[in-house]
């Protein structure tokens, strides 16, 4: 299993309705084949600035591969992620046993 995940802060005002459009579309990164238990996750630590999170499991490197080049994924990232994300950090997981 690889859970990733990601964490962001958008170029949006927070509240603002773009800010609200952006994540609502976000959603149909779910229906992508292979994703599995995705979540969008609201930040709350002081400790960094990212706002928002983003959390979803493959079931193996092949889904995960096929999620990054599936043709919705490729252009979400260019049409929305890349013009909309001011910042991110992204972190993919294994477990340890």
């Amino acid at each position: 299993m690889i859970r990733h995940t990601v964490t962001f802060r958008l170029k949006h005002r927070p509240g603002s309705p773009e800010e609200a459009v952006f994540l609502a579309d976000s959603l149909a990164l779910a229906t992508i084949p292979g994703v599995k238990h995705f979540e969008q996750l609201k930040q709350i630590s002081p400790k960094n600035d990212f706002h928002y999170g983003f959390s979803m499991e493959f079931d193996d490197q092949a889904a995960y591969h096929g999620y990054n080049n599936h043709p919705y994924h490729v252009a979400y990232v260019r049409d929305r992620w890349l013009p909309e994300v001011e910042a991110f950090l992204e972190i993919d997981y294994v477990p340890l046993a």
